[in-house]
């Protein structure tokens, strides 16, 4: 029964709207490589750029390629991968093969006037936000990632440090086929690639956390809630000097909201210690669901 209860939990994971986030991450990647990295002799890390390497060197078409050298990894990660991961990570293998096949035989090509600055901003960027995506909602097309998690669990080596340095073997293989001033663009590529794949991992609800320690938390407190409607919390701290035990004051806004808060606070206690935090990512109601409707107007008591 409870095998039962957990087979249903994990089909219940496997949502129609991540393969179609899939479907159009490796849409994305596959432009990028096809219309942009190709054409811009710029090179790629991981599995990826293994397959533009034989492109250059045997003609091999990467769609082919890239079914080639992940579905080996695949089946030797079997193991550790849910049927979940196991699924989504198949379905973003065959897809990006496909978006590869698929973009060679309706290329778009673009007049960027031989801009090697400009077709690395844009290799990075289709590459970066097309692989974000597909990260952000649990897939992955394979490749290294598979033997980085086989490193990490047999030889308890990080994940990190496997994909850096066989990204660097690849990239420095690359130079049998691009130049020394091609490697420096995909340098920037990578970059670019990176910064976007990091952007859409930290979600599309990015806030600002306040603690606020003060001799009224009380007030401050009421204040935020009655003025902006968000929810606090009234954290009990102690004095690392005095010892002397403190409420403070916790809560998470919208960044346009900052000022208010700001305002709030100085008109209340100008005396306050404030730390303002960045967060990364934050979910639940007034963010992700349900956000309470502010009152513009306050005209009735």
């Amino acid at each position: 029964m409870a095998e039962q209860t957990m087979a249903t939990r994990v089909i219940e994971k496997i949502r129609l709207r991540d393969f179609i986030i899939f479907t159009i991450g490796t849409s994305m990647y596959g432009w990028g490589l096809v219309n942009v990295n190709i054409p811009s002799h710029l090179a790629e890390g991981g599995v990826t750029g293994i397959t533009l390497i034989f492109r250059a060197l045997f003609h091999i078409n990467p769609a082919l390629s890239t079914l080639f050298f992940n579905i080996p990894l695949l089946l030797l990660g079997l193991r550790m991968l849910g049927k979940r991961a196991l699924i989504y990570t198949l379905y973003g293998i065959i897809g990006l093969s496909f978006w590869l096949w698929f973009w060679q035989l309706y290329p778009m090509h673009l007049d960027l006037h031989h801009d090697l600055l400009i077709s690395a901003i844009l290799a990075g960027f289709f590459g970066g936000l097309g692989s974000g995506l597909i990260y952000r909602f649990g897939g992955t097309t394979g490749g290294t990632d598979v033997i980085a998690r086989i490193l990490e669990q047999k030889l308890n080596i990080p994940m990190g440090k496997t994909l850096f340095a066989l990204d660097v073997v690849v990239l420095t293989v690359s130079l049998v086929y691009i130049n020394v001033v091609e490697m420096m663009y995909t340098l920037i590529a990578a970059f670019v690639f990176a910064q976007l794949v990091n952007f859409t991992q930290k979600g599309a609800y990015a806030a600002r956390a306040f603690l606020i320690f003060t001799n009224y938390p009380e007030e401050i407190s009421h204040a935020i809630m009655q003025e902006l409607e968000r929810g606090t919390s009234l954290l009990h701290a102690e004095g690392g000097f005095t010892h002397n035990e403190r409420k403070v004051v916790y809560a998470v806004v919208d960044p346009s909201e900052m000022n208010i808060v700001r305002r709030l606070i100085n008109d209340i206690d100008p005396q306050a210690f404030v730390t303002v935090m960045d967060t990364q990512e934050t979910f639940g109601e007034g963010f992700s669901y349900a956000q309470p409707k502010k009152r513009r107007f306050n005209l009735l008591p």
